[in-house]
């Protein structure tokens, strides 16, 4: 039996894992870069299995804003720092979202923390793909849910990205030896992400979802290259809601 065409939008190292596992899964796969016109594509293939957008985070609003609106009901999003107020805008039909928590570095193969939850249409799809490639995927019940996986994933990415600037050891050495350094940093972390969802958070939950994810790789090292980019991000957003956040900003001083 055919199936249908899946587009993959930037082929960087994740973008490239997932086209590999969908393609193992036996679905014929159209890589698509930047330089790619996504509306004759859509002429082409105008009702793909899914769009899978895999570009950087500093690269999604302008590829979203490219979307053809023939594919706005196949919209699959993996981005780090994703929460919904990023796709809302683009009337996108059920989404589908995964929090990845596995990383890829160049030369190197997969390395799984935890198993990676989905939600959406083609949550299924997304872990059987991953499951040719032995990384662990799960499908969530609601969208509230997978709201506090990605609020989890921004807050394990940036509390350690953010506090290694000043321990610039593995998650382990922070969380053992710099816990009120960590738990600072994820207070006002959360402070932002509670304003970019627009409600009170279940802090208590959250940093257990961050103890979870630091327990998934000891080695996982804080610090990568995007931290300094992360933490003038979080500042940014922290005066667009009149926050104060004093450590983030005697650590960017």
């Amino acid at each position: 039996m055919n199936k249908n065409t899946v587009i993959v939008i930037g082929l960087g190292e994740m973008g490239s894992v997932f086209a590999r596992a969908i393609l193992k899964l036996g679905y014929p796969v159209y890589p698509a870069s930047r330089n790619t016109d996504l509306n004759k594509l859509a002429k082409e293939i105008p009702e793909p299995e899914m769009v899978l957008v895999a570009v950087g985070e500093a690269d999604l609003q302008p590829c979203l804003q490219k979307l053809p609106a023939v594919w706005k009901n196949n919209v699959t999003l993996l981005q780090n720092e994703l929460l919904p107020r990023d796709w809302a805008p683009h009337n996108f039909i059920d989404p589908s979202i995964i929090s990845v928590w596995f990383e890829k570095k160049k030369g190197q193969d997969s390395k799984v923390l935890i198993s990676s939850p989905c939600f959406g249409p083609k949550a299924s799809l997304l872990v059987d793909a991953l499951a040719t490639l032995d990384i662990p995927a799960h499908e969530v019940a609601s969208a509230e849910e997978m709201e506090q996986e990605l609020l989890i994933k921004n807050i394990y990415i940036l509390t350690t990205n953010i506090a290694g600037l000043i321990t610039k050891d593995n998650v382990k050495d922070l969380w053992d030896n710099h816990n009120d350094l960590a738990i600072e940093v994820a207070n006002e972390v959360m402070d932002i992400q509670s304003t970019l969802v627009g409600h009170e958070l279940n802090r208590d939950e959250l940093i257990k979802g961050l103890k979870k994810g630091i327990d998934g790789d000891h080695e996982h090292m804080c610090m990568g290259r995007s931290a300094p980019a992360r933490l003038q991000r979080a500042l940014e957003l922290a005066d667009q809601a009149g926050l104060t956040v004093h450590k983030l900003k005697e650590i960017n001083n």
